[in-house]
């Protein structure tokens, strides 16, 4: 009997550790996947939008080739709002989201990073910071009216940060944000941190620590995603005039549902004056 039941718990130990050892594998080598979960577009796609807009596709710096869309603005515009959308999908989905705020009177600019929608590449976290980089300066070439606003969304808030520090907008706004990447992984997974760390660290805190425009952050209590406790902990970098928003109820896809969150986010846009444009490509 004494046997039977050693043998047991030997087999039982056996289960775990490979189970353990299966999940170490899939952390360690499927990192990306589990990061970035890209929609691919064929290049012949054709988006259609109840804003205005127009096609454009921008050349980053190491020769890839990144799809944007430019929204433009019923009448006059404040200027350019570039936005940086979360980790999945496409411009099918960010494009509606993105473009809707051209309502507040401004021209936005929204990309899908390498590897998405019908842009080259695969992504990482410096690719996406190139692509950012390369979309901003593509921008001041080509859009002849000031960048105004950043606006990050999920995994798009690391990217937003990175991008205002060297570009200084007017204002950033981060929706849904975390303050460093293994501050988003469940807690589940955290043990195994230890073991295979995270290959990225997108260090949304970091990146807003001495930023001199004014912050809008907002989060849901209830986000699953990235948990409150993540996106609170940004709070020990912003300026005393920054604004956190912690939405009761909300989650990581329903901010906009959410009167107090939309009303901060069209009073902050709205504050801004309008500028003089010329033609838009």
């Amino acid at each position: 009997m004494r046997r039977i039941i050693l043998t047991f718990l030997r087999n039982i130990g056996i289960i775990l550790f490979s189970a353990i050892f299966i999940v170490i594998l899939l952390i360690g080598f499927f990192q990306d996947r589990f990061i970035f979960q890209p929609v691919r577009l064929d290049s012949a796609y054709t988006f259609s939008f109840s804003s205005d807009f127009t096609e454009h596709f921008i050349p980053t710096a190491d020769g890839e080739k990144v799809n944007a869309l430019l929204f433009h603005p019923h009448d006059s515009t404040r200027g350019l709002l570039v936005y940086f959308h979360g980790n999945a999908g496409n411009l099918t989905r960010w494009g509606e989201i993105a473009g809707k705020l051209s309502a507040h009177g401004y021209h936005v600019l929204v990309i899908d990073y390498r590897g998405y929608g019908k842009s080259t590449g695969r992504p990482s976290e410096k690719g996406l910071y190139a692509d950012a980089k390369a979309a901003i300066q593509w921008a001041s070439q080509n859009i002849p009216i000031p960048l105004r606003v950043i606006y990050g969304r999920s995994l798009g808030t690391a990217v937003a940060a990175n991008a205002a520090r060297v570009y200084q907008p007017d204002l950033l706004i981060l929706e849904t944000p975390f303050d460093e990447l293994k501050g988003a992984v469940r807690p589940s997974l955290k043990p195994f941190l230890k073991i295979v760390p995270l290959k990225y660290s997108f260090p949304t805190a970091q990146y807003l620590a001495g930023l001199t425009c004014p912050v809008l952050i907002g989060h849901g209590t209830e986000d699953e995603i990235v948990s409150p406790e993540s996106a609170l902990r940004l709070k020990s970098v912003l300026k005393p005039t920054d604004v956190f928003i912690l939405v009761e109820g909300g989650d990581h896809n329903n901010l906009k549902d959410f009167t107090e969150w939309r009303e901060a986010v069209a009073s902050r846009l709205q504050s801004l004056s309008f500028v003089k444009a010329k033609a838009t490509p």
